[in-house]
């Protein structure tokens, strides 16, 4: 699944560039997203992220596409890979500026591990 975001002047850091936190921000909901529209009816809750390291500088007004792609499925937990790439009104970049790995675990209401129910 894809999703866009642009980079506005209020996420920047006093460097000039992206503030990191905003990044991990967005790639947690966007991939919240995923994961709910493929196991609708469920109960998710983030409870990893992987190797979490900042490889360029994000600029003002530049457009992030987040790919996100299920790279594993357990029993009570999914794992997605999530890739940034920096978008500009012409050409899509093949650099990816930003990747990681994020794992959700299914709870049921009490926040117990509960397994996924396959289809």
């Amino acid at each position: 699944m894809e999703h866009y975001k642009i980079i506005l002047p209020e996420y920047m850091n006093d460097q000039g560039n992206l503030f990191g936190g905003y990044l991990l921000k967005w790639l947690d909901e966007f991939a919240y997203v995923t994961v709910n529209l493929e196991f609708p009816g469920h109960r998710f809750v983030t409870i990893a992220l992987d190797n979490v390291s900042f490889r360029n500088p994000i600029a003002c007004g530049q457009i992030l596409r987040f790919v996100i792609t299920r790279s594993r499925l357990g029993n009570t937990s999914v794992d997605y890979d999530v890739e940034v790439f920096t978008e500009t009104s012409s050409t899509m970049s093949k650099d990816v500026v930003f990747a990681t790995r994020i794992t959700f675990v299914n709870v049921d209401e009490n926040g117990k591990k509960s397994a996924i129910p396959r289809d």
